[in-house]
């Protein structure tokens, strides 16, 4: 039995302080890992909505309404644009502030700590196409994604990377709408969120 006034042993203290760091460098990988994976899925469900926003645009509008991508020094930034003379949204409309500008420009890292478009190293892309690249904006050349006023879209895949977490936003043309995909590295599958 121990007398009220006496402290900790060294043996004792060391025994804590090592648990303590055992503890530590266990929990905050883990804490890192889930806080990637809760920030991509996050950006890839803001982004679905972003898009099927654009959408209720421009049925409401009864115009065609786009997300304009245009490359970046570290990434893609993402710009809403409304057709201004019924042709659709075009580059060289943009250009020439016929199409105009509905929003301010966005980048996914501006919201969501690093997160960015893109697929990983070796990840394969949801067609299951091994060694396609690591371009996250799959959406044509012109890299606009247009929603038409009767509600169909431009077709195409947004992938989205955090440092070890894969998601993407598949956009179908006939509806316009858009389904939520997460790549399980274990099982190299995507799965529908």
């Amino acid at each position: 039995m121990r007398r009220p006034d006496s402290g900790l042993t060294v043996l004792e203290c060391l025994f804590t302080v090592a648990v303590a760091g055992t503890t530590m460098a266990i929990v905050v990988p883990l804490t890192s890992e889930v806080l990637d994976e809760i920030r991509t899925a996050s950006a890839a469900r803001y982004l679905s909505g972003r898009i099927m926003a654009i959408r209720m645009d421009a049925v409401r509008r009864s115009t065609a309404v786009a997300l304009r991508f245009e490359t970046s020094p570290d990434d893609y930034v993402f710009t809403a644009f409304v057709d201004g003379n019924g042709n659709g949204i075009r580059t060289v409309d943009i250009r020439d502030g016929i199409d105009w500008r509905a929003g301010e420009p966005e980048q996914l890292s501006y919201t969501f700590r690093g997160v960015r478009f893109g697929l990983l190293e070796g990840t394969p892309d949801a067609d299951g196409r091994a060694g396609s690249g690591t371009d996250g904006v799959r959406i044509g050349v012109p890299r606009i994604l247009t929603m038409s006023p009767d509600g169909t879209a431009t077709s195409g895949t947004l992938y989205i990377r955090g440092r070890r977490a894969q998601y993407a936003v598949r956009v179908l043309g006939v509806t316009g709408r858009t389904r939520v995909l997460q790549y399980r590295s274990g099982s190299r599958t995507w799965i529908s969120r």
